[in-house]
């Protein structure tokens, strides 16, 4: 008996006023995907963009920072292995190690007394 209770509180399940019901409760998922899409999402893969382009460009003489966080001057590419001249060695690297490029003029340097 408690059981024919409850189907007549819900009403008809099959009714038009409940489709308009479940896009409303879409409404939110939906905005919350928008607000990800373009604010990760978007910025994310226009950085990749970016990077693949930077990548793609890379040639012989131009000074690059690795992912590890070394600084120096590719003088060689053979394929998608860079090698590096750190000064006083050379490294081979893969090209996708290579995290961006840099002045080596605009480095500024700081006097070890002063860095305190």
């Amino acid at each position: 008996m408690l059981t024919s209770i409850a189907y007549a509180a819900a009403g008809n399940p099959g009714a038009a006023g409940d489709a308009g019901g479940m896009f409303a409760s879409f409404v939110p998922l939906i905005l919350m995907f928008v607000v990800f899409y373009f604010l990760l999402i978007r910025p994310q893969q226009k950085r990749a963009k970016q990077h693949k382009e930077m990548l793609n460009a890379l040639k012989k003489g131009d000074y690059v920072i690795t992912s590890g966080g070394l600084l120096g001057r590719i003088v060689e590419v053979n394929g998608d292995i860079f090698t590096i001249d750190l000064g006083d060695s050379k490294v081979r690297t893969p090209r996708s190690y290579v995290s961006g490029t840099y002045d080596p003029k605009n480095l500024e340097s700081v006097p070890a007394d002063e860095s305190k």
